[in-house]
């Protein structure tokens, strides 16, 4: 290692800034120094920059975990409401880089939302601002429970600017303002902001992580409203020591439910881990369940209802019914215990779309990434694997694109006849069931995945010993038993890097179009291959509308010259490759004289010209022999 090269790991180490890995090139330019060593030095300072990049980035991230495990930890010994929220609005600016951070909650009575925690704020009007439903960018947030963002807020025609809210924000000197709602399943309580005085973007994974503070504090306020619930129940029993003494042991268990339930949100628990729990602290057996006998048994009001010797309480969300809890051996239950069940249920719904959220978010960044990748190749190699990295797929090593289609009965809208309405729907439906199967497909094996020109396409990696048509075919045969559907997966040929060169990528995916159209002619479909798999007749087949015309370029002489004279020239072309090129033979095969055969291939070459036997000509002549006898096969 050179001691330019050295100086990059001493850069690194002390945390310099971008500019100075510029130095050591530009001295040693100046030096004097040759093409390869600078081009050496070249190659150091960009591996030293991604190096300083991944560094940031796990800097950035442990910071963001880092405070979110302080805010989880804050909530799990919450004392004072004010103390968390305040603390959520202090780690959101600091990690978002911002000037002023601001957390709003719903009045229902006013019908509006008020200002409730500040961070950076020093206008008294902004800190007591108060926004009518729909109204700004909070309103807008508070109503419609989407996240908006905007770097010129006056600029912006989208919010609905009041007198009121613009002279708040005005004397604030706010500019750039992201809002995250706070969600207490479908219900809006709040919203959570992160604002600049200058124009600035906000980028995506920004809003997410303001999103996952929102959700802390959502948790903090729900939390802090149980624990109110619970100490006015306690005020009450206070009041009668005989209702203590009968409904202690329930209080109790509705405490120590929601402990139990708030461990469970906060170390990343699932469904099950809910109805341990709720089994555990009500003495009876607690089921998550989807069947339709149990779904019937649920209210409409959110309420648990009694069904048989069981209870169930709905699982929903937005009017989605997820599922049911049913406590099953526990025929007798206490009011309180009712609602704890009920409040279950809402936690167990929260978790399902939470995950619900967090798979589709996945698979739809996914997807983007294939996009890009297909239809923008000139993006940032480095940018790319950023991206690539989040999903944890390296796209540093060797890629297959595949194409793949449902090829089940019916699944050809030319095979339906005219398309209507239901025809429609049910491409629709396949196209999203296909894209569900390989989206979950590409995620175990660290590959991509987008829905595409009526079909799906896949980049996945290749392993050390897999080739392109065995990676096709255990594709079809895994998304064919997935959808029980016949699926037909074409490949390309391997790509070596898609993020160090991305351009190769998408004529790879046409290549792989094209060997799943060629694996559908030949009658293949449900199977997988590569396009080496299938030789030239099968990319040739893959364009089905030129193999007339193929035949007529090679050798339309020697057809027409059959038809019009009532000769057996395309016979005697056929028998002579057959033999091995073999006159001798030929004539055996054809029972007439070697002669006769000596003149028809004098003919043929005067027809065809003088290099027919060549290797080239006559492999394109041999191909051209067979797909005519094919098409005068299905011709008959």
């Amino acid at each position: 290692m050179s001691h330019d090269q050295a100086s990059y790991l001493e850069l690194l180490a002390r945390g310099a800034a971008t500019e100075a890995y510029d130095r050591p090139v530009l001295l040693a330019r100046a030096n004097g120094a040759g093409p390869e060593s600078l081009a050496s030095l070249e190659h150091a300072k960009q591996l030293a920059l991604r190096v300083r990049a991944e560094l940031e980035g796990r800097r950035r991230r442990e910071a963001e975990l880092s405070a979110l495990f302080e805010t989880a930890h804050d909530l799990a010994g919450l004392r004072d409401l004010d103390a968390v929220l305040r603390a959520i609005v202090q780690r959101a600016r600091s990690l978002l880089g911002t000037e002023v951070a601001y957390l709003s909650l719903n009045d229902a009575a006013a019908g509006d939302t008020y200002m409730r925690v500040t961070e950076g704020s020093v206008s008294a009007r902004f800190q007591q601002l108060r926004l009518g439903m729909g109204e700004g960018l909070g309103g807008l947030v508070a109503q419609t429970a989407s996240p908006y963002v905007t770097d010129s807020y006056f600029d912006d025609p989208r919010f609905m600017h009041t007198r009121t809210i613009d002279t708040a924000v005005s004397d604030e000197g706010l500019v750039a303002i992201l809002g995250v709602p706070l969600m207490l399943g479908s219900q809006v309580i709040g919203v959570l902001f992160a604002a600049d005085r200058r124009a600035r973007v906000f980028e995506r994974e920004q809003v997410a992580l303001l999103g996952s503070f929102a959700a802390h504090a959502a948790v903090a306020i729900d939390t802090a409203n149980l624990l109110a619930e619970t100490r006015s129940a306690l005020a009450e029993l206070e009041r009668a020591n005989e209702i203590i003494r009968d409904h202690s042991g329930v209080i109790e268990r509705a405490s120590e439910v929601h402990d139990r339930l708030t461990a469970v949100v906060l170390r990343g628990g699932g469904v099950h881990d809910v109805a341990a729990a709720l089994s555990e602290v009500l003495g009876g057996t607690v089921e998550f369940t989807d069947s339709d006998t149990d779904l019937e048994a649920t209210g409409a009001d959110g309420h648990a209802i009694r069904h048989g010797d069981d209870w169930v309480a709905a699982v929903s969300a937005g009017g989605e019914l997820l599922g049911a809890l049913v406590l099953r051996g526990h025929p007798d239950l206490d009011p309180v215990d009712q609602r704890t069940l009920e409040r279950a249920a809402m936690v167990t719904s929260l978790l399902l779309l939470a995950r619900r959220s967090a798979h589709d978010a996945e698979q739809r960044v996914r997807g983007e990434l294939l996009d890009d990748l297909l239809d923008a190749p000139d993006r940032d190699p480095r940018l790319l694997r950023e991206r690539a990295a989040r999903l944890r797929a390296d796209l540093d090593a060797p890629h297959v694109v595949l194409a793949a289609r449902i090829d089940g009965p019916g699944a050809n809208p030319a095979d339906r006849g005219t398309p209507g309405a239901d025809t429609a729907e049910r491409a629709t439906a396949d196209r999203q069931r296909l894209w569900s199967a390989a989206s979950h497909l590409a995620a175990t094996r660290s590959g991509l995945a987008a829905a595409r020109d009526g079909g799906t396409v896949l980049l996945l990696p290749l392993g050390p010993d897999d080739t392109a048509a065995d990676l096709a075919r255990q594709t079809a045969r895994q998304l064919g038993g997935t959808l029980r559907e016949l699926v037909t997966v074409g490949a390309s040929s391997p790509v070596p890097s898609p993020a160090g060169d991305p351009s190769p990528i998408a004529g790879a995916y046409a290549q792989a179009r094209r060997c799943l159209d060629a694996l559908r002619l030949l009658g293949r479909s449900g199977q997988g291959a590569a396009a080496q798999d299938l030789g030239f007749l099968g990319l040739l087949l893959a364009d089905p509308g030129d193999i007339d015309g193929f035949v007529r370029r090679t050798m339309g002489e020697v057809i027409e010259y059959d038809q019009q004279r009532g000769t057996d020239l395309v016979r005697t072309l056929d028998a002579y490759f057959a033999s091995g090129m073999s006159p001798a033979r030929t004539k055996d095969d054809l029972h007439v004289h070697v002669n006769t055969v000596a003149q028809r291939l004098e003919r043929i070459g005067r027809l065809l010209g003088p290099d027919w036997q060549s290797p080239a000509r006559s492999l394109e002549i041999q191909l051209a022999l067979r797909l005519h006898a094919m098409s005068a096969a299905v011709a008959h």
